[in-house]
């Protein structure tokens, strides 16, 4: 059975031939031109391989729906490549950071898209590990969450990078 692709995004006149192109790739297709459109056919049981997901939506954040994603049992380790017209370094790394798989910016190529999504299925799907809070090797320990590190219990500065 050919995967099963979500297309996220409000741009009719993209997403059209984006749909056409990957239906002649073998794919299937479902669209939604929101964000509560997206999440109601993402969070269908094991209904999408692999999600193409815009930033910019009229009723939520791209971002606000990959960690919804990210968030829920049955789509967490579902594929989410983010398709938007921003593309500074920073909102890249919001992407990433938010559980994007790869970070498309407008205008791209339908052939290098087509050859990202058969990458990123390749790569299959994969649980989510789970990280500790902390993480302790002799006397250096670092909290995840709140980016601290501590060397013999005392806080250790570190630089934004």
């Amino acid at each position: 059975m050919n995967a099963k692709i979500l297309v996220v995004d409000d741009e009719v006149d993209l997403v059209e031939p984006l749909v056409y192109r990957l239906e002649r790739e073998g794919f299937q297709v479902l669209t939604a031109y929101n964000g509560a459109q997206a999440l109601e056919l993402a969070l269908k049981p094991n209904s999408i391989d692999l999600i193409l997901l815009d930033l910019m939506l009229p009723d939520m954040r791209g971002t606000e729906i990959c960690k919804a994603l990210r968030a829920n049992q049955s789509t967490s380790t579902v594929p989410v490549i983010m398709l938007t017209a921003l593309g500074e370094e920073i909102d890249r790394v919001l992407g990433f950071e938010m559980g994007a798989d790869d970070y498309v910016v407008k205008p791209f190529s339908l052939r290098e898209l087509v050859l990202r999504i058969r990458a990123v299925l390749r790569r299959g799907h994969t649980p989510n590990l789970q990280i500790p809070e902390r993480l302790s090797h002799d006397a250096i320990t670092i909290d995840m969450a709140s980016h601290q590190v501590w060397n013999n219990d005392k806080e250790v500065k570190l630089t934004a990078l």
